[in-house]
């Protein structure tokens, strides 16, 4: 089945600008949806499709957009990094 409207097309605002790093963000209001783009373009019609395509609801952040998508982890949440990993991982497959 062809996907026609998505899921998230009743949602608010939807901002779009740069970050401190120089992406370009997209944005629900309330973190519902976004994500980072590779430029404005791609970052608008993203917006555009989230959204039911209503460009009155997507609005450029002027002074740049930081991404938050409502909940930052926590370090508990993280399983820490080994190096060790990938190569035992490596050696079970061989």
């Amino acid at each position: 089945m062809k996907q026609t409207e998505p899921p998230s097309c009743r949602s608010g605002l939807v901002f779009v600008g740069k970050n401190s790093r120089g992406n370009w963000v997209a944005q629900e209001e309330h973190g519902l949806f976004g994500g980072l783009f590779i430029n404005r373009a791609e970052a608008i019609r993203y917006a555009l499709f989230e959204n039911g395509h209503r460009p009155e609801a997507v609005v450029t952040a002027p002074n740049g957009l930081e991404i938050d998508m409502g909940r930052t982890p926590h370090s508990s949440d993280l399983a820490p990094a080994r190096a060790n990993d990938e190569s035992a991982a490596h050696r079970r497959a061989a």
